[in-house]
């Protein structure tokens, strides 16, 4: 079983533990990226029903936990190769944010712009049940009526990257 990267309140590693033991008792990170085409839509990605945590839910287009010796950067070109099929990107570089809630972790963001077609994605079909494209005003306007559908950092910081 791969562990995940545990760090400090400085987002400094200081260990690695598995993944579930880490989740309860400590702060990790996880790596999201934030994909738009050049009409301006934003794709997101309905969480597979089977996920632990936020089944059935709309987040980032690709998002993954950090495993231990990955940098946030890795972990995002490679869950973007296994849960989109996405390769050769260089996502840009966005803020970095720390979540406390239920999970204590850091969320680095990333951004990626491409005009592919939901039809030339390959999802990972044991992490995610759809894709789609929406715009920013469906997003805004599913964010305010539906926040519900959306995991938790999506109606927190989704508005982040819309203005």
């Amino acid at each position: 079983m791969s562990k995940i990267s545990i760090v400090d309140e400085n987002d400094h590693i200081i260990g690695a533990e598995e993944f579930e033991k880490a989740k309860k008792d400590g702060i990790y990170r996880v790596a999201a990226l934030w994909i738009t085409n050049s009409r301006g839509e934003i794709l997101l990605a309905l969480r597979h029903r089977n996920k632990v945590h936020d089944p059935l839910k709309w987040g980032p287009a690709v998002s993954g936990t950090v495993e231990e010796g990955e940098s946030y950067e890795q972990n995002i070109i490679k869950e973007a190769k296994e849960e989109l099929g996405l390769e050769n990107i260089s996502p840009k570089i966005r803020p970095k944010i720390k979540i406390e809630d239920e999970y204590n972790y850091f969320v680095q963001w990333f951004n990626l712009s491409t005009d592919q077609a939901i039809e030339e994605l390959k999802i990972q079909e044991d992490e995610v049940e759809e894709i789609k494209w929406f715009t920013k005003t469906e997003l805004l306007r599913e964010l305010e009526s539906h926040p519900e559908n959306f995991t938790p950092g999506m109606r927190k910081y989704g508005k982040l990257f819309l203005n």
